[in-house]
């Protein structure tokens, strides 16, 4: 029960996230690493993963495509957290510390933990719940 509750909330977050990245492009490209190719392609391209992501993990018969779609998230956010890093240092760097640590650092522990629910809800993994 809690792990569907949690998968779809997760769906939701990543569609919401993958409609933002598709239709409001310009914040995502402000903290793009600069040696990023493309980064509007990979904006985009990112932004349709999460689309495609949340789908397939909201498919309620196809346990593979609901695991491909939960492997397909977390690589997404290993691959994202260069982004974050920058962001962070982009922000921290303003006179005004931008939006400070208090948004930054949660940020960087949530995105292991992001890794994690996208495989837990997946069904790809069980660690460390799995009964005994």
């Amino acid at each position: 029960m809690i792990r569907s509750a949690l998968r779809w909330l997760l769906a939701i977050f990543y569609a919401f996230a993958g409609y933002a990245h598709t239709a409001r492009p310009d914040p995502f490209l402000l903290i793009m690493p600069p040696w990023v190719p493309e980064p509007e392609a990979i904006v985009l391209w990112t932004g349709i993963a999460e689309l495609l992501g949340a789908a397939a993990l909201l498919q309620p018969f196809s346990t593979s495509l609901r695991k491909a779609g939960a492997i397909g998230l977390a690589a997404y956010a290993v691959c994202v957290f260069p982004a974050n890093i920058h962001h962070f240092a982009l922000d921290m760097a303003r006179p005004d510390g931008g939006f400070g640590l208090g948004y930054h650092v949660p940020r960087m522990f949530a995105q292991p933990i992001l890794v994690w629910l996208a495989l837990w809800t997946g069904g790809v993994t069980d660690w460390p719940l799995r009964r005994r």
